[in-house]
């Protein structure tokens, strides 16, 4: 079965060019809808996502039993910052 998948995920590569910083970044912006005031958001999206916000510092491991995430400081404001810019309506 992950043979498919696999097969299915290059040729849908190959049809269109997929930018994973975009992905990220609506990622980030959503976290910030379940972010609780100890910095923790579900962490329920894509695994190799969370690992490259992790990677950019944003937020800590998501590799645990856990089902929240914790967001670092910077991943907070960058956070909020995507999620007004992506998701809300200009006054």
């Amino acid at each position: 079965m992950a043979g498919k998948k696999d097969d299915w995920e290059q040729e849908e590569n190959r049809a269109m060019e997929i930018d994973r910083d975009r992905i990220d970044d609506a990622i980030l912006a959503l976290l910030y809808l379940t972010l609780d005031r100890d910095g923790r958001a579900w962490k329920g999206f894509e695994w190799d996502a969370m690992k490259r916000l992790h990677e950019k510092g944003f937020i800590g491991d998501p590799v645990n039993k856990a089902r929240s995430v914790w967001l670092t400081p910077n991943g907070i404001a960058q956070s909020e910052k995507l999620f007004h810019e992506m998701l809300c309506r200009s006054a």
